[in-house]
């Protein structure tokens, strides 16, 4: 998946690193495939990274706001898609009760110290019926590739996380009874997960070379400044991507095991109690690879 050919230059920088970056292009297909229609709608995108998937998904139609925690992604945020854009701290959001159709969590749960209390947030502010969609780290206990990048000095502190990451039966018991669980998937196999070690890796030790400024309260986010200031590293990167693209396809071989991303698409309950409002109201697990009105 590339990003539409036709932009503004505001956007190029960000849509050239996300047309570099495989696990970008394979999380954003991810959300799509379960993204309500969003015409004539209200969403909230939370989390999304340097801003690439708030303006994506704005691509698609309907009203959107965007929100993150670290002061630098909000403005890296705001660069690409203007207005409507709010720092949060993982607790009460500045919004009206049932104010979205929808929301997308982009790697945000995990980088809070209470998500349980966000989880209620979000029961507020979504419509009964509305959809959220949760992208996380899936929880890998013993996993070899995450020891050696705690080694490497990958580690949840680096990232910004508070905890590992989840697992699907995790994530139904925080949502609770006020969200019906529809499907719940992993994807992004140790291939894929090897080339950003890989590349982290790397970046970690320029940060330590040069004291970088990419880490947050998010971890590192690339924005616009950093790509000027490495633009060498970057059409490097441009060069190896057939490459890097070629060894991520290599996931396919690992079919048989659970990746390392998690993502759960949920409905809010009605308030009457009922799952009318949700269009599946069983559930599917696949284990592969103060208040402000809005305008």
């Amino acid at each position: 998946m590339t990003a539409p050919k036709t932009n503004p230059p505001e956007a190029a920088w960000a849509l050239a690193l996300f047309n570099r970056s495989v696990l970008k292009q394979a999380k954003f297909r991810q959300i799509l495939a379960r993204l309500d229609d969003p015409a004539g709608k209200r969403g909230l995108d939370i989390g999304a990274d340097n801003g690439v998937i708030s303006y994506l998904l704005r691509q698609r139609g309907g009203r959107w706001h965007s929100a993150d925690l670290n002061e630098r992604t909000v403005m890296s945020i705001r660069q690409l898609v203007g207005s409507d854009v709010h720092q949060i701290d993982g607790g009460v959001t500045p919004f009206e009760d049932a104010a979205f159709d929808q929301i997308v969590i982009v790697d945000f749960l995990e980088h809070i110290p209470d998500d349980r209390g966000f989880a209620r947030e979000l029961a507020r502010i979504l419509k009964p019926g509305g959809k959220v969609i949760i992208n996380v780290p899936h929880l890998k206990p013993g996993s070899l590739l995450n020891q050696f990048r705690h080694v490497i000095g990958l580690t949840d502190e680096w990232h910004g996380h508070l905890r590992p990451g989840y697992s699907p039966e995790g994530l139904r018991q925080l949502l609770g009874p006020a969200f019906v669980i529809e499907e719940s998937t992993t994807y992004s196999g140790a291939f894929s997960e090897l080339i950003d070690t890989a590349l982290n890796g790397l970046y970690l030790k320029m940060q330590q070379r040069q004291r970088l400024g990419g880490s947050s309260s998010k971890g590192t986010v690339i924005t616009e400044s950093d790509m000027r200031k490495h633009r060498k590293q970057f059409v490097l990167l441009s060069v190896l991507y057939p490459l890097i693209w070629s060894v991520a396809k290599l996931d396919a071989l690992l079919f048989f095991t659970p990746g390392y991303k998690l993502i759960v698409s949920a409905r809010r309950v009605s308030k009457a109690g009922g799952r009318a409002a949700a269009r599946n109201p069983g559930s599917v697990t696949k284990d592969t690879a103060p208040p402000a009105p809005l305008s």
